[in-house]
């Protein structure tokens, strides 16, 4: 079972602030840049996948993504260029490795031993130089990297080492370009654009009307819930598909919210008021979906729209299922089966532990207490297709 523990150093991504040694016109943070990297590295894997590339490993390119960021955060007072170098001494990369993974151990073995074990593959055993999937997380780590760089280099015009990062930047970059979701996001300008709109919900701090430690944004969280509906979706043995789509349903849940801002929780529940900033919510995002290849569109809508529902798919059609009967009749990859019900439940585990860490970290605040209250109780004996909700919140 995924432990308290685990959920915490999961969150402590969003206290690591990123180019701390440079001006910032805004807080970049570990969380936020690792959840624009998985956003731009799906855009480049669905290129490929379109290129009918035998390589492409969804599940690969998932869980290299959640190892990166674990990897990221026991190593968080390395400077990147001191890491990369690092990275480069097979030996000593050994070393740090080991001791990574001796800080995580007891951490995420209660995952499951599989799991364990291709963290461990992750760190020890080099990847072939032409992984694809390898590649693909590589290059939307350097290009997320980039996106916040071009940020940063207007604070500092003439800051120290400004345009040697720049110039190296464009440089690993470069490696990439045989890939064909880099050839396009070189040429199209509506690419561009969805990944800028994607990065700019960093700039949106949840809970925004109460003071709060750490400050979460609505990209940052988006991440938690893909990568805590995937860890869940392990722990119940769901097929590959639905694997695939709990991770992106949560990836991309919050994706509207770019154009209606983190809207409070007692205001979406006004009774006519919800259904209002849900249709609206759908009209303008026709606008996001023209950004997009055709191709894709359908599956974005399911990721984003009617997101709690469990569905599966029968000849064709989309239909709903509880995620109790998925796991019982429709756990096979021909149902491209998606767990609402569980994508929702962690949309509210994070909220509690967001609040929970606020109050931990001494903010009074009557509204993160009822949060807090309300969602143990919401939860408390709740139990989605195996996984016990309530035995989770019982750990904090």
């Amino acid at each position: 079972m995924i432990t308290g523990k685990l959920l915490r150093k999961i969150f402590s991504a969003a206290s690591m602030i990123r180019w701390n040694d440079k001006m910032r016109p805004i807080e970049f943070t570990e969380l936020n840049k690792q959840a624009h990297k998985m956003i731009i590295a799906y855009m480049l894997a669905k290129f490929e996948q379109e290129n009918r590339s035998e390589n492409l490993d969804w599940i690969q390119i998932i869980e290299g993504g959640i190892f990166g960021l674990l990897q990221r955060i026991v190593v968080t007072d390395l400077k990147p260029q001191l890491f990369h170098k690092i990275e480069r001494d097979t030996d000593r990369y050994k070393i740090l490795n080991k001791w990574i993974y001796e800080q995580l151990e007891d951490l995420i073995s209660p995952v499951s031993s599989i799991f364990c074990e291709k963290f461990k593959n992750y760190l020890f055993v080099p990847d072939p130089d032409n992984n694809l999937n390898r590649r693909i997380l590589d290059a939307a780590h350097y290009y997320a990297s980039r996106w916040e760089f071009n940020i940063i280099e207007r604070a500092n015009p003439n800051g120290f080492e400004i345009s040697e990062i720049g110039t190296g930047l464009q440089k690993k970059l470069e490696e990439y370009s045989d890939l064909k979701g880099m050839q396009k996001l070189a040429v199209y300008s509506k690419l561009k654009d969805f990944v800028n709109l994607c990065g700019e919900l960093t700039f949106q701090i949840r809970w925004s009307h109460l003071h709060r430690v750490p400050r979460t944004s609505v990209l940052g969280h988006m991440l938690i819930v893909a990568l805590l509906s995937y860890l869940f979706s392990i722990e119940i043995d769901a097929c590959k598909k639905r694997c695939i789509n709990n991770y992106f349903t949560g990836l991309f849940h919050d994706l509207p919210e770019v154009l209606t801002k983190d809207i409070k929780n007692p205001v979406k529940k006004v009774q006519k008021l919800d259904r209002l900033i849900k249709q609206y919510e759908k009209e303008e995002m026709k606008k996001i979906y023209k950004w997009i290849p055709n191709p894709w569109q359908q599956e974005m809508k399911m990721f984003t729209e009617n997101e709690f529902n469990s569905i599966v798919t029968i000849n064709g059609k989309i239909e709903t299922k509880s995620s109790d009967k998925i796991s019982k009749s429709f756990n096979e990859d021909r149902y491209n089966p998606r767990d609402g019900e569980i994508v929702e439940a962690v949309d509210d585990l994070s909220a509690f532990i967001e609040a929970c860490l606020a109050l931990e970290n001494g903010i009074e605040s009557e509204e993160l207490k009822e949060a807090k209250a309300s969602l143990k109780e919401k939860y408390e004996g709740k139990i989605i297709s195996g996984i016990k909700f309530g035995e989770i919140y019982a750990d904090f």
